[in-house]
């Protein structure tokens, strides 16, 4: 088995940025992902008390599919966020200060226009991430799998839609699946599995177009009789992952 690709998402329902290598720490996400959030002027989500929240109170491509259209670039070292969509000025801001915080904000609340609740913020907290579970961790995406649900709905599935961390060849189809409860080593990390990814809306939108156009969730539950796909694990042992690592089981599945 072996990683092929490497994502990570600073701003949660925005594009991801390509990875050759990266660095996990015990506990944690990949390095700034999901670091920042869109949070719905309604949602009470409160930087100083940090808490998990349904995805729901932020902006997400499950109830935003248009945000596919947001090319979005974050430098971790300057602090800066870049943010590009259809008939919007390019915006590039400093995000380490709350007026510019406020002025990413603003855009991305003119890109969503009725779809906006309130005055939306963007958000984080010191060790927060925004992850669709309470439990910080890795998710792991097997090609194979997508290539099978790609053969029973007939229709091609770009890996981007799943917004998975490390996406790896090797394994047959739904395998990972056995995975639940085990650990494996990810180049130098040691990974804890503990649960299977359950698909939402979010995956029915084309990251191309910003639109619709696959029922993916009921497509697998009527191929497949369950919509997962994919894996969360927890990272048991921090160190080097990369593109081209190899995957190993520690203990037989």
């Amino acid at each position: 088995m072996r990683v092929e690709r490497i994502y990570r998402y600073p701003v949660k329902g925005l594009s991801p940025e390509s990875l050759e290598q990266v660095v996990l720490e015990p506990g944690e996400t990949l390095p700034q992902d999901r670091r920042f959030a869109l949070a719905q002027g309604d949602a009470p989500f409160d930087p100083a008390s940090p808490r998990f929240l349904p995805k729901q109170n932020f902006a997400c491509l499950m109830a935003n599919p248009r945000l596919a259209l947001v090319h979005s670039a974050y430098d971790a070292r300057a602090d800066v966020l870049l943010l590009r969509a259809p008939g919007l000025p390019p915006l590039a801001t400093g995000i380490g200060t709350p007026a510019g915080k406020a002025a990413a904000a603003a855009w991305l609340a003119r890109f969503l226009g009725p779809e906006a609740r309130g005055e939306p913020r963007l958000v984080e907290a010191a060790g927060h991430a925004f992850t669709d579970q309470a439990r910080k961790g890795v998710s792991l995406l097997n090609l194979a799998s997508v290539a099978a649900a790609e053969r029973a709905i007939g229709r091609p599935l770009d890996p981007l839609r799943f917004r998975a961390n490390i996406l790896f060849s090797g394994l047959p189809a739904w395998a990972e699946f056995d995975w639940i409860g085990q650990e494996l080593l990810v180049g130098g990390a040691r990974l804890a599995v503990f649960k299977r990814t359950l698909r939402c809306p979010a995956t029915e939108v084309n990251p191309a177009t910003g639109e619709r156009d696959i029922p993916l969730p009921a497509l697998l539950r009527r191929h497949f009789g369950h919509a997962d796909l994919g894996v969360h694990a927890t990272v048991a042992e921090g160190g080097r992952v990369a593109v081209g690592d190899s995957i190993e089981m520690t203990s037989p599945a």
